[in-house]
């Protein structure tokens, strides 16, 4: 089952929103509601393992649908990206704010967080608005318990007139009431009587004029209310969803603008502009929230939520944050660092073992010696070598910033960084795309969706790549090993390579920083927009979810990536590395032609055609260097780093080498899986070469800039 063009009543809105019932029996549920209220784990409580993503068809949004069956209904659930508002501003809020009001969903389940419910329900209302089939669900009941809030939930229910269950999803018999309330929701012919808002008298009288003319209307069955309130309004994102909803243009029709046109004056007369329109319509629904759990929240006013303000005074504070953040930045590497040895040795025994025995079946067919080389030697041997390397690191370095992430500490770190990204002209949302950088930059590409503003999201995809992901934490860590850590052993190595490291990538910071100020003054002027930054309450993190959503979600996602264009980029690089012209092979030719320019940089040869060969994927970049080095056929792996460092140093390397390659390391384009990844996120060539071009000049002229200065000083 998946999203088509066209199911389920009308033609297909967005490319195709509706979803394909498998028998007319079927019941489709979304499910809506703010990020960070715990929706996710109400849809996998409800369906299980009876699931599975995929993209909403013309966006770059993913979606997760569902199966849940309770007594004789089967229910298809769809978890619609969190959105604060159904007033979009994003691809994920369109995307959310279209399914609700044009896939015809048989019922929606919006679900709330107990301890804010009051702004919770600014969504719920703008629901109702639109249909009455509605369960509210208000979750996390247990956090709102600890902190002494009592919540009426009959109250609620009479107030919205509609069903108000209460739930903790992370217990699933929690949600049978739930499950039940939709039950009992479509299969009850009682009529509803919902919430009706109440907006400011020019706003009402606006909406009178042009209601009773929609209404007569008999091909339009969304609801007139609301329609009016949006076609004065007038969202010209929701207004074109809407015409292809209909199949016509809505402002088009004769009467409708006829009426359309009484109803503005009406604005005009008492000086609402659109603006000012938009502003009142929010105040109404915030007040008609704040009137609707006067009654029936109950809490401690100055006491409920001291702790968590206890804990933001110190992480959040100018003094102690930024230590505190940089501290726990080391941690993750150390972990991820130390970590990630012992199985990454493991898995590369256990992958060139089979390398072995692929050359034992080549051998015994009697195959010739090339097609074993292109294959066992090229293909399969990058292939095990970019998978030996990947996937330890990022297996831990992602349930490590997901932790972070469930706990609630990142939306801290944003907030830290918020004003600085602001005098850049930037988004402080961004500091969450360059964490989720750090374990795969084409994660954090596809992370910067979170961000409203397209031209502040062409920002950070475009400087992501100043953010080391763990591809280079191999190149950057084997290098500061054995040239500036050197003879320390023990926990003071692994602890010192973290320090440098760190210092590394607080200098990737800092490019960051001044790329996107240079960017917001040139190619894309702007002044920085407003965004929610929400800093939810810390909660205990649920370690086995988070470690199962982040191995499969992240982890093995970007392995796969990396692995399709690792496979080819072997035979590529065998093939270089096999084929001589005259006495050299064309990797020495290329590595010759570019040693003159490479030395301007304070490398050689040999190291910038490693980066270019290196595309498909960063781990590889060593093994390249050492295979040009010792004139092999095949990527091959040294004994130890202190070997290592002897070839080097042999080929001419020094301390100004060692820097000048992990300043390029740090700063250059972006590999092949994070290029498709951007050309897919933003739709554009241009861009995407953009994002190539941009990172790696800044890192040449880096190069270079050290380089001259260290010749001149010494």
């Amino acid at each position: 089952m998946g999203l088509t063009n066209g199911s389920t009543g009308r033609n297909a809105v967005d490319s195709g929103l509706f979803i394909k019932k498998s028998t007319p029996d079927e019941k489709v549920i979304a499910v809506a509601g703010n990020p960070n209220v715990g929706k996710s784990t109400v849809f996998n409580n409800l369906t299980g393992l009876k699931q599975h993503t995929g993209n909403w068809p013309g966006k770059t949004v993913t979606n997760a649908q569902g199966y849940c069956r309770y007594r004789d209904t089967t229910y298809v659930l769809v978890d619609i990206p969190g959105t604060y508002s159904l007033m979009a501003h994003s691809a994920e809020e369109e995307v959310a704010r279209n399914f609700i009001c044009f896939g015809e969903p048989d019922a929606v389940i919006v679900v709330c967080d107990a301890t804010c419910l009051e702004r919770n329900f600014n969504l719920v209302l703008q629901t109702i608005e639109i249909t009455d089939q509605v369960v509210v669900c208000v979750n996390l009941m247990d956090e709102a318990k600890k902190k002494n809030i009592r919540i009426d939930l009959d109250v609620l229910s009479a107030k919205l007139g509609v069903p108000v269950v209460g739930t903790t999803a992370r217990k699933k018999k929690s949600l049978d009431k739930l499950i039940l309330s939709v039950y009992d929701l479509l299969h009850s012919n009682e009529e509803k009587t919902p919430v009706k808002i109440q907006y400011i008298k020019p706003i009402e009288d606006a909406v009178a004029i042009i209601e009773p003319v929609i209404r007569k209307k008999p091909d339009i069955n969304i609801n007139a209310r609301w329609l009016s309130l949006k076609l004065l309004d007038y969202d010209e994102t929701l207004i074109t969803a809407l015409n292809a909803y209909l199949g016509y243009d809505i402002c088009a029709d004769h009467d409708i603008q006829e009426g359309l046109a009484l109803a503005q004056q009406v604005l005009s007369d008492n000086g609402m502009v659109k603006e000012a329109l938009r502003d009142s319509m929010v105040a109404c629904l915030v007040l008609s929230a704040e009137n609707l759990c006067i009654d029936a929240v109950h809490f401690d006013k100055i006491n409920y939520n001291a702790k968590d303000r206890k804990i933001d005074r110190i992480l959040t504070s100018k003094w102690t944050g930024f230590p505190i953040m940089i501290a726990l930045l080391m941690g993750v590497f150390w972990l991820t660092i130390t970590g990630a040895n012992f199985p990454s040795r493991i898995l590369s025994d256990g992958l060139f073992w089979m390398e072995d025995r692929f050359t034992d079946a080549f051998h015994f067919f009697n195959a010739p010696d090339w097609l074993h080389g292109m294959f066992v030697l090229g293909l399969y041997r990058v292939l095990a070598w970019v998978v030996s390397v990947m996937l330890p690191p990022m297996a831990i370095f992602f349930p490590l910033f997901t932790l972070l992430e469930d706990v609630g500490y990142l939306p801290r770190v944003a907030f830290n960084l918020d004003k600085y990204f602001k005098r850049c002209c930037a988004s402080g949302k961004q500091v969450l795309t360059m964490c989720m950088g750090f374990g795969c930059n084409a994660a954090g590409i596809i992370g910067c969706r979170i961000i409203d503003s397209p031209r502040e999201r062409l920002l950070a995809i475009i400087t992501n790549n100043f953010v080391p992901c763990n591809g280079r934490f191999p190149t950057l860590i084997s290098i500061l090993t054995m040239f500036f850590v050197g003879a320390a052993a023990g926990p003071a190595g692994p602890v010192l390579s973290t320090l440098l490291l760190t210092g590394l990538i607080v200098l990737g910071v800092f490019m960051t920083f001044i790329v996107s100020n240079m960017l917001s003054h040139t190619i894309l002027k702007g002044i920085p927009s407003s965004f929610t930054l929400e800093l939810p309450p810390y909660r205990k993190p649920q370690i086995g979810k988070v470690i199962v959503r982040s191995l499969f979600d992240r982890t093995l996602f970007v392995l796969g990536r990396a692995v399709m264009v690792a496979a080819p980029a072997g035979l590529i690089i065998w093939i270089m590395a096999n084929i001589t012209i005259g006495d050299f092979t064309l990797l020495s030719h290329c590595s010759n032609f570019l040693d003159p320019f490479a030395r301007w940089l304070g490398m050689d040869g040999v190291i910038l055609f490693a980066f270019i060969l290196g595309f498909p994927a960063n781990e590889i970049v060593v093994p390249i260097i050492i295979m040009a080095y010792m004139a092999s056929g095949s990527i091959m792996e040294l004994d130890s780093l202190w070997d290592l460092k002897q070839l080097l140093v042999d080929h001419g390397w020094t301390w100004i080498t060692a820097i000048s390659t992990m300043l390029f390391s740090l700063m250059h384009w972006p590999c092949s899986t994070t290029c498709l990844t951007i050309k897919k996120e933003t739709q554009s060539l241009k861009w995407t070469a953009v994002s190539i071009i941009v990172p790696t000049i800044m890192g040449m002229l880096a190069c270079f800039a050290f380089a001259t200065i260290t010749r001149v000083l010494i």
